[in-house]
Parts: C-alpha cells; structure tokens; sequence
C-alpha cells in the first residue's frame, strides 16, 4: 500500500470510529446495559435455544451487544440484537431479555 491509501485508510477508520461512539451515546440499550436481566423462564429458554452449559446468560447476551459487528435495531418496543447468527430481543422499557435464537 502507498503512503496516501494508509492515510485515507486511517482517516476512514478515524471517521468510523467517531459514527460509533456517536452511535453509543445515541443508543438508550447500550447506556442502560447494566439494567439488563431477564426472568427464570427467559433463562432457561435462551440456555435452550443456544445450547448455553455453564455460562452466565446475561453476561454472554452483554458480550454479544457490546460486540462491534452487532447489528442493534429498535422495533416498537424491542430491541433486536444481530450478531453470529444469533438475534436477542430485549425489551426496551424494561431491558428484559426476552428471547435469543439462532437465524433461520
């Protein structure tokens, strides 16, 4: 690579950088992270549907929204969350965890 295409590479990653960050501040789901839970039966039925042994499903529903590639759109009342094949659905009053499952 030429010494121009690394600094137009650079300023393009610089640009996409500060879309995020915007983004973050702009996103309601992501400032309120922390007040994300869901019920017994919500557990039991994400551990179901992605075959989760031993993990804490909370904590694994944080790393897949905090994930860069993810894909956070906002639907009447839910959020959807597309990472890995995977959607979460959180509500957006409460920040429940509703439901994850694979694609398809």
């Amino acid at each position: 690579m030429t010494q121009k295409q690394l600094m137009r590479e650079r300023a393009q990653k610089v640009k996409l950088a500060a879309v995020n960050i915007k983004m973050i501040s702009d996103n309601q789901l992501l400032r309120n992270l922390d007040k994300l839970h869901t019920t017994k039966l919500g557990r039991i039925r994400i551990e179901h549907n992605l075959s989760l042994t031993n993990r804490d499903v909370i904590e694994f529903c944080k790393e897949k929204i905090l994930n860069p590639e993810a894909i956070m759109t906002r639907k009447g009342k839910n959020w959807y969350v597309k990472i890995d094949h995977i959607i979460v659905t959180i509500n957006a009053n409460s920040f429940t965890v509703i439901t994850a499952h694979t694609e398809g």
